[in-house]
């Protein structure tokens, strides 16, 4: 786990390219694509430069429900949501929270550590299976 939680994969594709790999990934997989949040469209329209920048968020209620059920808050931080960027080099990038980062910031320890491991672990494969689909060639 990064000492921030965030998971970073570099692109093979440009930002829209990878987000909607994703979003197919992930609907192919049985998960609801709740929403795509274009923020470089946003800035734009309010005449601001931002870069290529898009969120895909997304999930289903079986894979985060038990997380909630275990640590409530966690609602706070699902659905999962992953954000394809274009940095100041051109360089495309994936990025998602870690799931095992998610249940620290909710002090997992205060729940059943043995299901949240489980649930996590199962998000952790379950976002880098979606990740690695979204990014490589």
């Amino acid at each position: 786990m990064s000492a921030n939680g965030l998971i970073t994969l570099p692109s093979v594709r440009n930002v829209k390219e990878t987000a909607d790999r994703l979003a197919a990934e992930a609907a192919a997989k049985g998960l609801t694509i709740f929403a795509r949040i274009d923020h470089a469209a946003g800035a734009k329209a309010v005449g601001l430069p931002l870069r290529p920048t898009e969120l895909v968020i997304f999930g289903n209620a079986a894979g985060g429900t038990p997380l909630m059920q275990a640590l409530q808050t966690t609602g706070i931080d699902l659905p999962l949501k992953a954000l394809a960027w274009e940095d100041a080099d051109g360089k495309f990038w994936l990025s998602y929270n870690d799931p095992a980062w998610i249940a620290a910031r909710h002090e997992a320890g205060k729940g059943d550590a043995a299901a949240v491991a489980a649930v996590t672990a199962r998000l952790a494969a379950a976002l880098a299976g979606l990740a690695k689909a979204a990014t490589a060639a």
